[in-house]
């Protein structure tokens, strides 16, 4: 499938989930209270902090599935996806057992309900840990298909499955029972179609195994890309997780899930960084596969750019319009200005982290594991007392200033040591045209709204149309400013090698 197809594909997925994801909140809020959504929210936050036993094993799926198309033989990564499958079946019935061991002390010492029985409580976790077992393997058959550049069909499963457990847990809610454990025990079956739907399409593209025995070798060849990109994996979780972790043990159920609730409003940027870095890493790792350098810079370059164009203009509007956007969302004026502060501050932050997966993405096309380490590494250093202190502090609000900080200094760091040990030099330009640029148009543009509209009588819909005006705005001028990016994008999308010189500025 070509780049711009596997790119709309990608989209279109992330968008709609992210708008039933947005669609059906109000609905849970209703049916269940807020107390039962910070439930929901702490569903989420431990599926992510568990994904850290993944130990890299998507990553190092999607590396190889690329790297074996580029070579034409894809039939041949078979027998490392059995035996990858092997280990992740495994691991997710680890998951459900512990976990529902658990339950009971989780609802006792960690979660504090003021209106919901901690027996219901428990019972609700035991369940999480089913939906988390029944989801896990999902990961690996989609890193599989993203890797063999079928995101067409990864993303029409997710799109579906997406639909039937949202709009259908909402059903259940309605006319079934309003309860969260009615919540969960759908959740767990369509968590069950999904794996197996998912898994069917997998191994169609993929093609029958050479051989279905467990292969410990296959795990020897690529163990030393997984352990590093396990350690990878563990140090972000600690990043975009230790903020929801404290919240759920310092906030109240209620207090928790206005939180979250301001995480799925940023987490909204990732409909549209997501896509990106599905399409761009495997085609890293084709063109590092057949040493093609000089494309794969100007790809990086161009895939930065665009990202920014698009992203910036997004999180401006997010974030100057988040008290209203909320509201009309929710159609509570006391959630709203509780959570606009802190959806702000979750945006930016989340911007400048998406920004990076570009160049996260460089790295691991190179099987550079050690410098994402690094990075991480030294970033820990200064964000666990960080977090931990402005959450103590300040709460809610303390946790997304300590997100926004650790971001900045991730741009700043991150982007250094990856341009001089992968592309020797070149930081500043990436860091001024390709993200300042684009950056500061939208900066720009927000500040003018915020001149117009912060202080004026101007009805939400006036407002809408300004803040939607100046974004526009903001992407006509990182495209003109752009060089030569029609004669780029028609390059790279109809995968041409024009003679003339196409190179940037």
């Amino acid at each position: 499938m070509k780049l711009e197809m596997n790119l709309l594909a990608g989209l279109v997925n992330s968008v709609w989930s992210a708008l039933i994801g947005l669609a059906v909140i109000p609905f849970y809020l209703k049916y269940l209270g807020m107390e039962a959504y910070g439930l929901i929210g702490f569903f989420i936050t431990t599926q992510a902090v568990l994904s850290l036993l993944d130990m890299g094993m998507v990553p190092t799926i999607n590396r190889e599935v690329a790297r074996y198309s580029a070579t034409g033989n894809l039939s041949e990564v078979g027998t490392l996806l059995h035996t990858l499958a092997i280990v992740y079946w495994s691991i997710a019935g680890v998951i459900a057992l512990l976990l529902a061991l658990v339950a009971p002390w989780i609802a006792e010492y960690w979660i504090e309900s003021k209106h919901i029985a901690s027996q219901t409580v428990s019972h609700a976790v035991m369940l999480m840990a089913v939906v988390i077992a029944c989801r896990w393997p999902i990961g690996l058959y989609q890193g599989a298909l993203i890797g063999a550049q079928r995101l067409g069909v990864s993303s029409c499963i997710n799109i579906a499955m997406t639909t039937i457990s949202s709009m259908g847990a909402v059903m259940v809610l309605a006319f079934v029972s309003p309860t969260i454990e009615a919540f969960f025990i759908w959740q767990t079956c369509v968590g069950i179609i999904y794996v197996i739907s998912i898994k069917f399409a997998a191994w169609q593209i993929i093609g029958t195994k050479r051989k279905s025995d467990f292969d410990l070798s296959m795990l020897r060849k690529v163990w030393h890309f997984t352990a590093g990109v396990s350690v990878i994996s563990l140090m972000g979780i600690i990043f975009t997780q230790l903020d929801k972790v404290l919240l759920s043990k310092l906030l109240s159920l209620e207090g928790f899930a206005q939180y979250m609730l301001a995480t799925v409003v940023a987490s909204g940027l990732y409909a549209l960084i997501t896509p990106f870095y599905n399409v761009v890493y495997p085609r890293f790792s084709a063109l590092v596969a057949a040493n093609n350098i000089k494309d794969l810079i100007d790809l990086y370059r161009l895939s930065t750019r665009l990202l920014a164009i698009v992203m910036f203009p997004i999180t401006m509007i997010l974030s100057v319009f988040s008290y209203d956007l909320v509201y009309i969302w929710t159609g509570n004026l006391s959630l709203a200005l509780n959570t606009a502060p802190i959806i702000e501050l979750l945006v930016i932050g989340s911007a400048l982290n998406g920004i990076m997966f570009i160049p996260h993405a460089l790295l691991l096309a190179f099987g550079m594991t050690r410098i994402p380490i690094i990075i991480n590494g030294v970033l820990m250093i200064f964000f666990l007392p960080l977090i931990t202190f402005f959450a103590l502090a300040y709460g809610a609000l303390g946790a997304a200033i300590a997100w926004l900080m650790l971001q900045a200094a991730y741009v700043l760091f991150g982007t250094w040591l990856t341009h001089r040990n992968i592309l020797r030099g070149g930081a500043k330009t990436w860091m001024f045209n390709d993200v300042g640029i684009p950056l500061v148009s939208a900066l720009i543009s927000g500040i003018i709204y915020k001149y117009i509209c912060e202080n004026s009588e101007f009805s939400v819909g006036t407002k809408l149309a300004t803040v939607c005006f100046l974004a526009l705005c903001s992407v006509v001028v990182g495209v003109i400013l752009t060089p030569k990016i029609i004669t780029i994008i028609t390059h790279f999308f109809n995968a041409k090698r024009n003679t003339g010189d196409i190179g940037w500025r």
